[in-house]
């Protein structure tokens, strides 16, 4: 299976960049974020036609998460559906070829110690207890999206300057190694362990060209799925160009 996960940052914006970035790598799978459109305003039509479903949970102007397979979707489910009321479509999970696949938009947190932070650290936690709630790590799992976390120093551009700041202070980070200690390997790292590699960049003051990046969108796999991971790669060729999305794709194989 081949998986790709990729914060869109408005399918409406990028819907032809999205449409031949499949044509041409041709995943199996790939999870979507931040689509910003429901279900009245979803291209499902033009996915169909380049042989792509799609599994929405969509939200108009905010969030919105999706996945398109080339197998159609099943057993979709949306939402952390936990009994509290949350209206935000931040989570998808469907089966495809026997493996469970979830994408999960976190909350960005916009400033450590406010109200956003504390939701998007208690959403951390909600989804931990989803993931314990449903399945066993010795499932074919796997999690990917954008996750608004870097998890380790190698992570982040300039670790001093971001140090406690939002995306990668401490509480965040301890959320989610929280959450990875379900049973979740970093496919990404296993397999990658050069610095340098990030998945988004700011759109302010050169950052993409300075390489000034933070890699916050993350594929993780229950260990025996991760076991069959054979290539990881960040295609940083759609942060180019005209109106890309500030995030760029993540690709990963499993045999």
């Amino acid at each position: 299976m081949k998986l790709a996960t990729w914060n869109v940052n408005s399918i409406r914006a990028r819907q032809e960049r999205v449409l031949n970035w499949l044509q041409s790598n041709t995943p199996d799978v790939l999870c979507m974020q931040e689509v910003k459109v429901d279900e009245s305003e979803f291209p499902f039509l033009e996915f169909r036609a380049i042989g792509y479903y799609v599994a929405l949970y969509g939200q108009k102007t905010y969030n919105g998460v999706a996945i398109a397979s080339r197998e159609e979707p099943k057993d979709v489910l949306r939402g952390l559906d936990d009994g509290i009321d949350d209206s935000q479509a931040r989570l998808i999970a469907a089966t495809v070829s026997g493996v469970r696949v979830l994408s999960a938009y976190v909350p960005n947190g916009q400033a450590v110690g406010s109200d956003k932070y504390q939701y998007k650290l208690i959403w951390l936690d909600r989804l931990k207890r989803y993931l314990e709630t449903r399945f066993q790590p010795a499932q074919q799992l796997v999690i990917a999206g954008d996750f608004n976390v870097a998890p380790e120093p190698i992570d982040v551009h300039d670790p001093v300057f971001w140090e406690n700041q939002i995306m990668f202070s401490v509480e965040e980070r301890t959320a989610l190694a929280h959450l990875r200690a379900f049973g979740l390997v970093d496919t990404f790292r296993k397999l990658r362990r050069e610095p340098g590699q990030y998945t988004w960049w700011d759109y302010r003051q050169l950052n993409f060209p300075k390489n000034k990046g933070l890699r916050i969108d993350h594929v993780f796999a229950t260990p025996e799925l991760a076991e069959r991971c054979t290539s990881a790669l960040i295609d940083r060729e759609m942060r180019k160009g005209t109106q890309p999305s500030d995030h760029a794709p993540v690709i990963v194989e499993f045999a």
